[in-house]
This record gives structure tokens, sequence and C-alpha cells, in this order.
């Protein structure tokens, strides 16, 4: 990884546990450019998502997780959407 530069992540939304929908119109499918388009993103699903995109910038790497990939959920309990957080190689 080079270190002058942090990596671009792209959020995809892979999955839809809870049983409402999303009350932002999130869907399954949906893909988002962290850093040019953080601001379409759920406020929710941001709190969220902060630790491990952190992660994934710094060079850390999840128990159980694939190299450059982080899942999690929004912490909306209706709606519960699954993230992948990932390293996109430029």
């Amino acid at each position: 990884m080079n270190r002058g530069k942090r990596p671009k992540i792209k959020l995809t939304i892979t999955d839809r546990i809870g049983k409402m929908g999303c009350h932002r119109g999130h869907k399954v499918g949906d893909s988002f450019d962290y850093d040019t388009e953080r601001g379409q993103i759920c406020p929710m699903a941001m709190h969220c998502a902060f630790p491990y995109i952190d992660i994934l910038r710094y060079g850390g790497k999840l128990p159980g997780q694939p190299e450059g990939v982080a899942e999690f959920c929004c912490s909306d309990a209706d709606v519960v959407l699954v993230f992948k957080a990932e390293i996109v190689e430029e």
C-alpha cells in the first residue's frame, strides 16, 4: 500500500436482514465511493462504517474477512442493511 495516499474505499450494500425498507431509500446493490459520495449515505450507516474504513485505510485486517474487505451492518434494527467496504485498487 502506498503510504503517501489513502486507498479508495467502495461501500456496497450486499444484503438486508431487517423487516422494513431503508428509511433513506437504500437497497441491496447500491454502491458508493466513500470519498466522493459519502454524503448520500444514511448517517446511521456512516456512523457504523467509519471504524471499518479507518481499519482498512491504515493497513488493518479484520478477523475472518479477506484482506482489504470489511463487512458490517447499519445500526437501524428495523432495516439492518449489510455493507461491504473494500479497498479499490487504482
